[in-house]
């Protein structure tokens, strides 16, 4: 029994971690590091990932009592990630072992780093400055040995997240911890208990110091979990989304209309979790894509309308987006979703005017509309199946595309250079103009994209261009 009173396996446990496929490499690194009487456990994620049943991701965490400076001495391709606090990345036949030195840590002024570390060879006070008890257990799949001084077995067993020692203490030392509690309530799929969900919201002002890159790493794990909303709705209780995603706190209580079951705020989550999780820019979107409708709302019969929200949506995400830093082409990906997540297809449109709603949202973003598209559907809450209209254009989107007509100026069987050539113009907008000219004429007639049949088209735009005023 823990001091808890819960009954804990841990035999069961040993047998687990033991029995588990280690990589070589990593051992073969755990056995460099303890040479000469030093220790090197296995702790953090990689203990307790293995203990879910699931496979270690990222790099393998290694505590040792040996000194940064004698791990870099004992491999050949070492990066120094941060020597400061005792962390440097051993890079061993393709696998990346994040080693850091038994530490005892001062205070974190700045809620990110600890002003200072002193390295211990003590185990225990190196996993005491962890922040929950299921990331402070240790095992040396070498010997056997496990040392869990925290009772994370017992919790991990429980689903329970607690902190190590006091709850506001380790959340204002590190202000992204509280962010990382509600990843693991996602991504473990368990829950926090009281007195450390309570401390969640102490940590606030701690927690706004946090570089935006850290809370866009952590919102991307967060986002890569079953079900994302469980980590938002921790968020949302302890008062913290509004740091981070201050938006979609806005959205909060915000109501619809009759055609949907949820506020705004929760059909954003449920459309989150319905998005496929190995789509992150679908999940970013799915989350992010009704942030326009708090500002665009409008009571006409009684009834929520909330025309344009597409669009400001759009522009409000993007500069979200920027905020958290992500990268440029990711952000731009995500907005262009958010901005065309509301098409709307109907068995009248024309093959031209699917051509043409093909152009202006491009092919490469089709599919992860299609997917938003879905998502949104069943986060609406009050339709269920597979729409028919959507499997009926993807059927007409196919054949189009099977057809290998033009849906941009690539496309043409001319070129800008011809333009200019025909045209006798040099470079400039009257080229794109040209092209852009022939595109609109080949996607309602398709068959008119010869090289022989867009030279008579130049022609008849040449002769019908007003004269250019003379040169002075």
């Amino acid at each position: 029994m823990s001091p808890r009173g819960e009954a804990v396996n841990v035999q069961g446990a040993r047998d687990r971690l033991t029995r588990f496929a280690w990589p070589g490499p990593l051992v073969s690194t755990l056995d460099r590091l303890a040479a000469g009487g030093h220790q090197a456990w296995l702790v953090g994620g990689t203990v307790r990932d293995v203990l879910l049943g699931r496979t270690p991701g990222g790099a393998f965490d290694v505590a040792t009592d040996l000194a940064p400076e004698r791990v870099i001495e004992r491999f050949a391709r070492v990066e120094p990630i941060g020597l400061v606090h005792g962390t440097v990345l051993v890079l061993e036949d393709g696998l990346e072992i994040e080693c850091t030195t038994f530490r005892r840590e001062a205070a974190y002024r700045d809620a990110r780093h600890p002003d200072s570390v002193e390295f211990t060879r003590d185990l225990d006070e190196d996993l005491a400055r962890r922040d929950l008890t299921v990331n402070a257990m240790a095992f040396d799949p070498r010997s056997g040995d496990w040392r869990d001084p925290y009772h994370g077995l017992a919790d991990l067993e429980a689903g329970v997240l607690r902190a190590v020692g006091d709850p506001l203490a380790r959340f204002r030392e590190d202000g992204l911890r509280p962010l990382r509690v509600a990843r693991f309530t996602a991504t473990l799929e368990m829950e926090a208990e009281p007195e450390t969900r309570a401390a969640l919201a102490g940590a606030r002002d701690r927690s706004a110091l946090v570089a935006p890159e850290r809370v866009r790493g952590e919102l991307e794990r967060l986002l890569g979990a079953r079900e994302p909303s469980r980590g938002f709705e921790l968020l949302h209780e302890a008062g913290l989304l509004d740091l981070w995603l201050p938006e979609l706190e806005a959205a909060f209580g915000v109501p619809q209309n009759r055609f949907h079951a949820y506020d705004v705020y929760t059909h954003s989550l449920r459309t989150c979790d319905a998005a496929p999780a190995d789509k992150p820019r679908v999940r970013w979107a799915a989350l992010l894509h009704d942030l326009g409708k708090p500002a665009t709302r409008v009571v006409r019969d009684g009834d929520g309308t909330f025309y344009g929200h597409e669009n400001v949506g759009a522009e409000l995400a993007d500069a979200r987006l920027a905020a958290l830093r992500l990268p440029n082409d990711e952000r731009n990906a995500i907005v262009h979703l958010v901005r065309h997540h509301m098409f709307d297809y109907r068995s009248t449109w024309s093959d031209a005017a699917l051509r043409r709603w093909l152009r202006r949202v491009t092919l490469d973003a089709v599919a992860d509309l299609f997917d938003l598209r879905l998502a949104d559907v069943v986060g609406n809450g009050t339709r269920f199946g597979f729409p028919h209209q959507l499997e009926e254009m993807r059927m007409r989107i196919e054949a189009l595309l099977a057809a290998d007509h033009a849906l941009s100026v690539a496309d043409l069987a001319i070129d800008g250079a011809d333009v200019m050539r025909f045209l006798r113009i040099g470079p400039g907008p009257r080229v794109g103009e040209a092209l852009s000219a022939l595109l609109e004429d080949v996607l309602d007639h398709p068959e008119w994209n010869e090289r022989a049949t867009l030279l008579e088209r130049l022609a008849e735009r040449r002769a019908n261009a007003p004269e250019a005023p003379p040169t002075p």
